[in-house]
């Protein structure tokens, strides 16, 4: 019986609910807003890597293995003169292939190798000079020129590759 009483009492559900459109919206916290940070930048996708002008054949890969065959000879064979063309060969090799790859992605836009590269020319001219044998003293204020040189011209030219093309 006290059932039935209950069902027929008009109840009105909406002033119970917690969100009544009526009721005036509090602020959720009393401190100040913070900015939005800015979106993370989307990594570079390897899809997206810069393919070589041989594309299909993998040049580089090959020049690399080559390159540690002939590090792997050379080092068995250190003591000779055809062991020493081998490793100095093999170090060439492997460094020309990640060199080439490097220099692909870093002028393309895909990904900034500034020092590696700005580091070639400055390793190629330090070398240089020790077999020609210009005193230390000379060779180590060479090589911290070129490498300041060459890092601000790649660099900008990283800049550059990054730019969005202009309209005109």
């Amino acid at each position: 019986m006290a059932r039935e009483g209950l069902i027929r009492l008009p109840v009105r559900l909406a002033s119970l609910s917690r969100h009544n459109p009526k009721r005036r919206p509090r602020p959720k916290s009393t401190a100040p807003q913070v900015p939005p940070r800015a979106p993370k930048r989307a990594r570079p996708r390897i899809e997206d890597r810069p393919k070589p002008p041989w594309h299909p054949v993998p040049l580089v890969e090959i020049a690399v293995l080559v390159g540690i065959v002939c590090i792997a000879v050379g080092f068995f064979s250190r003591d000779s003169t055809h062991g020493r063309t081998l490793l100095v060969l093999g170090f060439a090799l492997g460094s020309l292939g990640g060199l080439d790859t490097s220099i692909r992605e870093h002028f393309a836009g895909y990904r900034s190798h500034t020092l590696v590269l700005a580091l070639a020319p400055t390793v190629a001219v330090t070398v240089l000079l020790a077999v020609a044998k210009v005193a230390p003293a000379v060779i180590l204020p060479v090589a911290v020129a070129i490498l300041g040189v060459a890092f601000i011209l790649l660099r900008g030219a990283w800049t550059r590759a990054q730019a969005p093309p202009q309209r005109q």
